[in-house]
């Protein structure tokens, strides 16, 4: 198990500036993006670099659900910047971007795909070491603050990739829920869905004795295992947090206690997925982000077009729990019923069909678009939309239930429409 050191509480943020004084940093790279560079998240730690006379330069130009090319960008800030310690501001984009500036800078003689997972990249182990750096989230959504991974979309490609090493992890996450009172809705509710399938998928993939072959030295041991008993814990009860809370986080911005528990969950579901690993949700969400046409959400600040991750991920959900549930049936009708189904006379072979009703009921309340046709996406684009999924083994491979391409044709087709 890899997990970042935590920090939680009301108001954590300010001391920031006394930990980079802990850590002997003299120049200090702190990045976020345009956004959120005006708002009280980034101006919290603004205040305590200065009380504490920290040494920084910010680099505020990350893209909202990045690609090589904005990651690139950011590298080159980094490696010109000389840095011996980071800050990301942010949501996952932020997160992600800052983790790739310091292991590239770290490592200024590799090429961009050394370290990008295989098969797009060469998955190359991480050997050398990487500045410190302090995560301080300000969506609950990708746990990006707990975990060595770091999401991209690689353009040439138009599918999402991304670097898993348990060497890019923040050094301290700093998980302050004043950092929410400034999202908007769509937003809670698309980070919330990310929360709810790191949950679902970790403690439904492949158990981590069943993934073969085991890697011949401990360094290539992937950061995705498979679910395993210690990431259960978390992402159970990150479900249980989810169901209780995230209706009320997005129904009600001034709801603090569901906002600050929604924060804690998306440390939780990254403790668990971070250690278990996602499956077909996440495999599927990359094409159906990077092949996005003309969609933009509301709620999000953005000149380009763009499916926000948790949307991209939960849109397919039912479809995918559907198909996996033959396998270990018992893990989804608990799911379910955490998610407020009665399975009291609950057949163990409708656990599938069970936990994709109750997915349903819970997106249809909350008003998520109907399915990827809703999206832009139509049966023409299936086969584009698989085609991106395949390079995703990293991830598909922890499927419990193996797929063939017309079964990822048949999940696709099946989440064109949820409702």
């Amino acid at each position: 198990m890899a997990i970042s050191n935590i920090r939680y509480g009301e108001g954590v943020t300010k001391e920031i500036g006394m930990d980079l004084q802990n850590l002997g940093a003299r120049r200090v790279c702190l990045m976020t993006d345009k956004n959120l560079s005006k708002l009280p998240p980034v101006n919290a730690v603004l205040n305590s670099l200065a009380k504490y006379g920290i040494n920084f330069q910010i680099y505020d130009n990350v893209r909202v659900e990045p690609t090589d090319q904005s990651f690139l960008d950011a590298i080159q800030f980094a490696k010109k910047g000389e840095f011996d310690a980071y800050v990301a501001v942010g949501g996952g984009s932020v997160m992600d971007t800052c983790k790739a500036a310091n292991l590239y800078a770290a490592s200024p003689s590799a090429e961009f795909l050394d370290y990008v997972n295989a098969p797009i990249g060469k998955g190359k182990p991480v050997t050398v070491p990487l500045k410190p750096l302090i995560a301080v989230p300000t969506t609950s959504g990708t746990g990006s603050e707990t975990t060595g991974v770091a999401i991209f979309d690689f353009k040439e490609l138009k599918v999402k990739t991304g670097i898993a090493s348990r060497a890019i992890k923040p050094t301290l996450g700093l998980i302050d829920p004043l950092h929410t009172l400034s999202m908007p809705e769509r937003i809670v509710a698309n980070s919330g869905f990310d929360v709810l399938c790191h949950a679902l998928e970790s403690y439904t993939a492949l158990p981590y004795h069943q993934r073969s072959p085991c890697p011949s030295n401990p360094i290539e041991r992937p950061a995705y295992q498979g679910s395993n008993p210690v990431s259960d814990v978390w992402a159970l009860h990150a479900l249980r947090i989810v169901a209780k809370y995230l209706k009320r986080a997005i129904r009600n911005p001034e709801d603090r206690e569901a906002r600050a528990n929604m924060h804690l969950a998306s440390a939780f579901a990254g403790i668990g997925f971070g250690n278990a690993g996602v499956h077909l949700c996440h495999g599927m969400s990359y094409p159906i982000s990077g092949l996005v046409k003309t969609y933009k959400p509301k709620d999000y600040n953005v000149d380009h077009s763009l499916v926000p991750h948790g949307l991209s991920v939960v849109l397919t959900s039912p479809a995918v729990f559907a198909f996996t549930a033959q396998i270990h049936p018992e893990r989804h009708l608990e799911a379910a019923e955490i998610l407020g189904a009665d399975i009291r006379t609950a057949r163990i072979k409708d656990a599938g069909l069970i936990l994709a009703d109750t997915l349903r009921k819970f997106l249809f309340d909350l008003n998520v678009d109907d399915g990827l046709a809703a999206i832009g996406y139509s049966k023409a684009d299936i086969p584009a939309l698989v085609k991106g999924t395949l390079p995703q083994e990293r991830v598909t491979k922890l499927s419990p239930r193996p797929q063939t391409e017309e079964d990822l044709s048949a999940l696709f087709e099946a989440s064109m429409k949820l409702y």
